[in-house]
């Protein structure tokens, strides 16, 4: 999966590089800006960033990882927050797409971001989480890597607490409720089988779940390269069922390609059907994924933030 969301401690990560909000001097400051500083060798690390010399907001700037599981480490300075008036979205926007561009010229095929600008800095957690998830996903749809965005707490979680709230209310509605007859898009039309022979039936078979996905492609106008950089899956993955008419994918795989190719509740479903699956009103995971297609939203970052709040696995994996 090239993006994903994790909790762990960043100098901990085993990536090829991770990124510090570093100090624009060549000192490092208190809180996660220490710990990399400790983690890595104090002493050596320092050593190197003074040979950089100070960093302009926004700007970035690479050193070994000595003692981390990375290779290196990126360092960018991010802004003060000053009520958002002042560019810090602009800024902050500029840490990411230095640092991935950074990462991209030393042929890194990993990097770890922490939610940057968040701490002593004080920018607004879900401000800072949409322009991370927006500068991210751009970078995605145009280059191979894996990008981790990695979290200690909860909070870091809340693009808006209006949606998430709206997400909760569409969870309790649903879930544990008996809808067993709306659960396939053909659930209705099983009456039809009825005083029909075995051969009649089996003379309808539909299209294989591969036909149907290499249609809906074919009709949206996409290249293969965009459909599985926007539904968070990597080439080996696609490269097998283009390969394979027969593949049998796994659910959370069909639903990253309904995000990917925007399809509308009905046509998810009926992809679905194609792979025997249905969405469930018992799986927390399917009412997140169903509430967002049924509001038009088809960002898959966006999409995993709200599943991984809810403690699902996340579209891709």
């Amino acid at each position: 999966m090239p993006f994903q969301i994790v909790r762990n401690d960043i100098t901990k990560m085993q990536a090829d590089a991770i990124v510090n909000t570093a100090n624009p001097k060549p000192a490092h400051a208190d809180g996660a800006d220490w710990a990399v500083y400790q983690a890595a060798g104090a002493s050596r690390l320092l050593a190197q960033r003074k040979k950089i010399g100070d960093l302009a907001v926004g700007q970035a700037a690479v050193t070994p990882a000595f003692g981390l599981e990375a290779k290196y480490i990126i360092h960018t300075v991010g802004p003060v927050w000053q009520g958002g008036s002042h560019g810090e979205e602009d800024l902050l926007r500029s840490c990411y797409e230095n640092s991935l561009s950074l990462a991209l010229s030393h042929q890194c095929g990993s990097i770890a971001f922490p939610l940057v600008a968040t701490g002593v800095y004080g920018f607004p957690k879900g401000r800072a989480l949409a322009v991370a998830l927006a500068a991210i996903g751009k970078f995605l749809t145009q280059h191979e890597m894996l990008v981790y965005l990695v979290v200690f707490d909860d909070e870091s979680f809340h693009l808006s607490e209006a949606l998430f709230e709206n997400v909760g209310a569409f969870i309790d509605r649903h879930y544990v409720q008996e809808k067993a007859s709306q659960e396939y898009l053909y659930g209705n039309a099983r009456a039809g089988v009825r005083g029909r022979s075995l051969a009649q039936v089996m003379d309808e078979v539909g299209e294989t779940f591969q036909e149907r996905l290499l249609r809906l492609i074919d009709e949206r106008d996409m290249t293969n390269a965009e459909v599985y950089k926007k539904a968070n899956l990597d080439r080996k993955l696609f490269s097998k069922i283009l390969c394979n008419p027969g593949y049998h994918p796994r659910k959370h795989t069909v639903l990253s390609f309904a995000i990917a190719l925007e399809l509308n509740l009905d046509e998810t479903k009926d992809l679905l059907a194609r792979a025997e699956y249905a969405l469930s009103p018992s799986s927390k995971f399917d009412l997140v994924v169903e509430y967002f297609i049924m509001h038009g939203v088809y960002d898959v970052f966006t999409i995993n933030t709200a599943l991984f709040d809810y403690g699902q696995p996340m579209l891709g994996e």
